[in-house]
């Protein structure tokens, strides 16, 4: 075949798959579809499994939902006087969470339960609120806190007791009626903190003492003749037991000073002799 004829031909097929067609432009479409579905790089869209694991039943968050639950319905319960453990299925049934899965039950019983610090386990695998401390009324309360002052550990924090004690801000209101404790307010968060009074330390005077010492006047006594009554009664007062003041002499400070020439000593001038002939004479031998 002549060259030129081939050369028209490809000519017409470039020419020809330049000219679009109603199947190229629905192609296009789709492409510009897809493209635009694509999420942009500052945007990120998590696979509907990691949410369903994280979220849904057998999720972490999940499962510590189900153990918050438990957790505050078994303080209410120690809080309400009710001090006898429960099986998990007793306490699942108590919360209305029967329906959580094998796996769940299995990650309580085994890991969460045993593991909380506000929860207690017993022998028998059975499961109980734990409080800061073992208190059930006013004479445990009043125990704990004069032991504690006896092996000067101090006090209590009141929100510890607020949580061990059923009803207690009633008790405590009644031991401080009594004077059998003293609240103090932390200065740096103002909580309060419970201590032990004990009044072992206080003295009771009778009617007869307090009466002879109302009677007692000091008006018009100086302080010397209060002191000298009480040396003649064998008492000696505190003075000179102080620190005492030294005085401490100023020094002068050295600054420029004129230099003055010796003055003749002319009130001597009657006694004064005269020997410089003698030392001449010396001199010539």
């Amino acid at each position: 075949m002549d060259a030129a004829l081939l050369a028209e031909r490809e000519a017409f097929k470039r020419k020809a798959m330049a000219v679009p067609t109603v199947e190229n432009k629905k192609r296009k479409k789709e492409k510009d579809d897809s493209s635009s579905k694509k999420p942009s790089s500052g945007s990120f869209k998590a696979p509907k499994s990691s949410l369903s694991s994280k979220f849904g039943v057998g999720g972490s968050q999940y499962k510590f939902g189900v153990l918050a639950k438990i957790v505050r319905h078994m303080k209410h319960r120690h809080m309400e006087g009710e001090d006898h453990p429960l099986t998990l299925e007793e306490i699942l049934d108590e919360t209305n969470q029967l329906d959580v899965s094998g796996a769940t039950k299995q990650w309580l019983a085994l890991e969460a339960l045993g593991n909380n610090p506000k929860i207690e386990m017993t022998e028998d695998h059975r499961f109980m609120f734990r409080p800061p401390f073992k208190i059930r009324n006013k004479k445990n309360l009043l125990n704990l806190l004069k032991k504690k002052d006896l092996n000067g550990e101090g006090g209590i924090m009141y929100d510890d007791v607020m949580e061990s004690l059923p009803k207690a801000e009633k008790v405590v209101q009644l031991l401080t009626g009594d004077g059998k404790l003293i609240q103090v307010a932390r200065p740096c968060d103002k909580k309060k903190v419970l201590f032990y009074y004990d009044h072992s330390a206080d003295v009771e005077f009778d009617g007869e003492f307090i009466k002879q010492w109302r009677s007692v006047s000091v008006d018009g006594l100086d302080m010397s003749k209060i002191e000298d009554y009480l040396d003649k009664q064998g008492i000696r007062s505190m003075q000179d037991q102080g620190l005492k003041r030294v005085q401490q002499k100023r020094k002068r400070g050295g600054g420029n000073r004129k230099k003055r020439a010796p003055k003749d000593n002319e009130h001597l001038a009657h006694v004064l002799e005269d020997y410089s002939e003698m030392t001449a004479a010396k001199a010539n031998k």
